[in-house]
């Protein structure tokens, strides 16, 4: 074990010859003889050396004079000079001045401005260090480059500077290193490790999978007679996008995955033992977990721009994975022949029932006109009305000119009395049918049964029937119109890029997915490390 020695005080500036002084320092030597330069330079030692007691002033004698001025010569510093005083009072010798305290250290053998004098300054511990006092030396097993050994180089303060700034440099690069290896094993703990394994599962264990791809097309019936928005929008993707939708979210949806199921078999493929363990179902699993695995290996995508849907289907065998395309694709065409139909019956059924309704009411018009020339016992009282007018005016006519015919008879002085009385006999008939002709049209025209209301009556029925008549051809009509919209409102699926086998896997995609784990492992390192981050500066200030 090695012992640090302990000095009280010690200087270790290296004294400067004789032969190297300089007027320079002659010239400043008075200067640090100064109490402020020694103050300055050494606060510590003015503050801790002792004050020698006073003795009686004796005179020097010629040699020791002589002694003091070679002395004096050699330009020692203040520095120096109070250091000799230190080492003389710490031998017991009693200096009068700081020359006079280089003089007897010399006297007795002791250079005060050797390196070996720092030696002499360390306290004994122990007796035997006391008796060799002025043979102090630093245990062997202390090397003499220790840095813990103050230097005995007199460095400049530029060059103490640039030393202080040297060792701030290492301990900063030091301390780099020293994170950087840490963040270098975080790095490797939290990011690197789990994108190993990452990739290990990749390339040795992932099961490889084919992808069969289809696309398909929901088109419309041609119309040749469209008009309007619907004439625009008819034949184009945007007149199907709807269908297109519907189609997608079935195929996507959890009743298709348990018809693929029952008619093909999704689940048992996907139990299989050959299948790694990430991407098999277990034995006996749910239909919510077949149908999570059913998400991720069915993509069916639509896109707008051109009303193409896109499917691709995912399976551990390519000849598995294009049969389930093919069934998936004609369960798509069965619902979208559903929903065509559906929109036609709903079409086809209020038109039919508008027709029905104005089939009805004419029916209802006719019976009513029936019934009304059933009550007259004739079936148009218009016309017996009409018959009877005439008569009466065919009457009126014969009766006129028979009364001018016996005027003309009578106005003779002698007029035959045989046609007179003939012609009074035709007046008579004419008068008498006339009177009949009227009552019979009085009570036609008269009376709650009579005639002219019941005329009036089968012409409102005859209207009414006339109006029937009309709403039933609009009926029908607006039927026939209702058929070939229904028509055209057919849809019919397309497809495009049949189902074909793949021969070599689509998935796992090996580097990307690799590159992605990366990704996202560093990305959760990161937001880990800049929250704890935050926490711990929250934290300490």
């Amino acid at each position: 074990m090695t012992t640090k020695p302990t000095a009280r005080k010690f200087r270790i500036r290296r004294s400067t010859p004789p032969s190297d002084a300089t007027p320079a320092a002659d010239a400043a030597k008075p200067a640090a003889d100064t109490p402020q330069a020694r103050n300055k330079e050494s606060p510590e030692t003015t503050a801790e050396t002792p004050s020698p007691k006073p003795k009686p002033e004796q005179k020097p004698s010629t040699s020791e004079a002589a002694a003091l001025d070679d002395i004096r010569s050699e330009g020692l510093t203040g520095r120096q000079l109070r250091m000799a005083r230190r080492v003389a009072h710490k031998h017991g010798l009693s200096p009068k001045s700081d020359l006079d305290a280089v003089r007897l250290l010399r006297q007795q053998g002791i250079e005060p401005f050797q390196r070996s004098t720092m030696l002499e300054l360390v306290v004994p511990n122990t007796p035997e260090d006391a008796a060799r006092k002025g043979h102090i030396q630093l245990p062997q097993t202390t090397p003499a480059d220790d840095p813990r050994l103050p230097s005995t180089e007199t460095l400049s303060p530029a060059e103490l500077r640039d030393r202080q700034i040297s060792e701030i440099q290492k301990d900063i690069a030091r301390r780099r290193r020293r994170k950087s290896l840490a963040l270098l094993g975080r790095l490797s703990f939290f990011v690197f490790l789990p994108t190993l394994l990452a990739a290990w599962y990749f390339y040795a264990v992932a099961t490889p999978m084919y992808a069969t791809k289809s696309e398909f097309l929901i088109l419309q019936a041609d119309s040749a007679g469209g008009s309007g928005v619907g004439g625009l929008l008819s034949g184009t993707q945007f007149a199907t996008s709807s269908d297109s939708i519907a189609v997608q979210a079935f195929l996507t949806s959890k009743p298709a995955m348990l018809r693929l199921d029952d008619e093909v078999g999704f689940k048992s493929h996907f139990a299989q033992a050959g299948i790694d363990p990430i991407q098999r179902l277990s034995e006996g699993a749910t239909n919510e977990e077949a149908y999570r695995r059913y998400q991720k290996n069915i993509k069916v995508g639509y896109d707008p721009t051109e009303g193409m849907i896109r499917m691709e289907v995912i399976a551990a065998d390519p000849e598995i994975s294009a049969r389930f395309s093919r069934a998936l694709i004609s369960y798509a065409e069965e619902n979208v022949n559903g929903l065509s139909a559906q929109k036609r019956d709903d079409q086809m059924a209020e038109a039919r029932a508008s027709f029905d309704n104005a089939v009805d009411e004419r029916r209802q018009a006719q019976e009513a006109l029936v019934t009304l020339q059933l009550q007259g016992d004739t079936l148009d009282p218009e016309a017996v009305i009409a018959g009877l007018r005439s008569q009466i005016n065919q009457v009126e006519l014969l009766l006129l000119e028979k009364e001018l015919e016996l005027a003309a008879l009578l106005d003779n002085a002698r007029p035959n009395q045989s046609r007179v009385d003939g012609a009074r006999g035709d007046v008579r008939r004419l008068n008498d049918q006339l009177d009949e002709l009227n009552a019979r049209m009085t009570d036609a025209s008269q009376g709650e049964n009579s005639l002219a209301q019941l005329s009036v009556r089968i012409q409102m029925a005859q209207a009414d029937l006339a109006t029937r008549d009309m709403l039933l051809q609009s009926a029908l009509q607006q039927m026939e119109q209702t058929r070939m919209e229904a028509n055209r409102q057919v849809r019919y699926l397309t497809v495009s890029v049949e189902p074909v086998p793949s021969q070599e896997p689509s998935y796992p995609r090996k580097f990307e997915n690799t590159l992605v784990a990366f990704l996202v492992f560093a990305g959760i390192y990161l937001m880990v490390s800049l929250t704890a981050s935050i926490l711990r500066e929250q934290v300490t200030s």
